[in-house]
């Protein structure tokens, strides 16, 4: 194989691909990334960790040999960073080894055979729609701090997607730790009607959510079947991510959305923040609870700490219901009020033992759902 590539597209192509490739690995294969080139001036970059699997397409300035070979990830990597802008970089195998030219630049890599290189079989994928890339974005970032990171609930490690019927045709994608809920409602695609459930494991949302950064614009192909599913961004000649889907039930979330909280606080989402975070400056690790005391028009917000002290802020508010204290964790609170870009969030209030429900208002697409500590 021998290929020329301007150093910005190599560079992109590895950014993407590289982050999926885990840093230690005891299959050495999964070190490395499979460069494809073919006659027709195009590149193939491929990257896998045997569960994700990312393929990006790039014109190459020349194609001299077509050929396939593995080469370490993160070390072409490296390398392509430290070379010099608009330089061209040849890439050439011989021997078992990759040589990477670039101006007065020369390496040799250690390679591995092509053949020995994992690829994910996706096998059929039976339902095919489309996303608008901003969407997409917007509903990862909506949900998916709320996933749990604990592996004995393994069925919980990523985003729920599900289509249902409500007033009329909708995706909703869902994510919750057992103390926090997060969900996100869109229209549903022409296409997703009968799709399976499924969940998207979190790698998977993070890579994927990392190449959105840069592809904003026009839609995003989605495949699936109940235990892969395939995301095309950019066309034919963009990058394409596989993932094999999460193997579990995902708990019926929507006995946990309280229907009959009665008691209305609206509040403005960035002061309220704001105090949140001054009075935690004092929490410990045990004590992570904050208390709000809510009143006529008022939130008094407090934390008691038997090591630190205590601290108190008073925040306005628009409340009219009875007086009454709850308590919730800072950090979790603040990962919701920080999804809410207005000037008035909503928290939906029982008792001080009931779940409370928060949105921005009752048109919102994000609805969050927290539980309550006892303080």
């Amino acid at each position: 194989m021998k290929a020329t590539i301007e150093r910005a597209n190599l560079l992109r192509c590895l950014s993407h691909v590289q982050s999926v490739v885990e840093r230690r690995n005891t299959i050495p294969i999964l070190s490395n990334v499979l460069i494809e080139a073919s006659a027709d001036g195009l590149v193939k970059i491929m990257a896998t960790d045997l569960d994700l699997q990312v393929v990006e397409s790039l014109k190459a300035a020349s194609v001299e040999d077509a050929g396939s070979i593995t080469v370490s990830a993160h070390l072409l990597f490296d390398i392509a960073r430290k070379l010099p802008d608009g330089s061209q970089v040849s890439l050439e195998t011989a021997d078992n080894r990759m040589v990477v030219k670039a101006g007065r630049a020369r390496f040799q890599l250690p390679t591995l055979p092509r053949d020995d290189f994992p690829v994910i079989v996706e096998g059929d994928l039976p339902t095919s729609f489309e996303v608008p890339a901003a969407t997409l974005a917007e509903l990862i970032d909506r949900t998916r701090f709320a996933i749990s990171t604990e592996e004995t609930r393994y069925y919980l490690n990523g985003i729920f997607l599900h289509v249902a019927d409500d007033d009329e045709p909708v995706l909703k994608a869902a994510a919750t730790d057992g103390h926090r809920l997060a969900r996100f409602t869109i229209d549903r695609p022409a296409g997703a009607e009968g799709m399976p459930d499924v969940i998207v494991p979190r790698k998977a949302v993070a890579e994927l959510r990392k190449l959105l950064e840069e592809a904003t614009d026009g839609n995003v192909r989605v495949d699936l079947s109940a235990s892969k599913i395939r995301f095309t961004l950019g066309g034919a000649g963009g990058v394409v991510l596989t993932s094999k889907l999460i193997d579990g039930t995902f708990p019926d979330y929507s006995r946990v959305i309280p229907t009959g909280n009665d008691k209305l606080l609206k509040i403005d989402p960035k002061s309220f923040f704001a105090g949140v975070d001054r009075v935690a400056t004092i929490a410990t690790e045990k004590t992570r609870a904050v208390k709000m005391g809510l009143e006529t028009d008022k939130v008094t917000l407090s934390v008691t700490s038997p090591d630190n002290g205590n601290a108190a802020e008073e925040v306005p508010a628009d409340y009219k219901s009875e007086a009454m204290e709850i308590g919730f964790n800072a950090n979790y609170l603040k990962d919701i009020l920080s999804q809410i870009d207005s000037d008035t969030v909503e928290l939906h209030l029982a008792d001080a033992g009931a779940p409370t429900l928060i949105r921005k208002n009752d048109s919102s697409p994000a609805l969050y759902v927290l539980m309550p500590m006892r303080v």
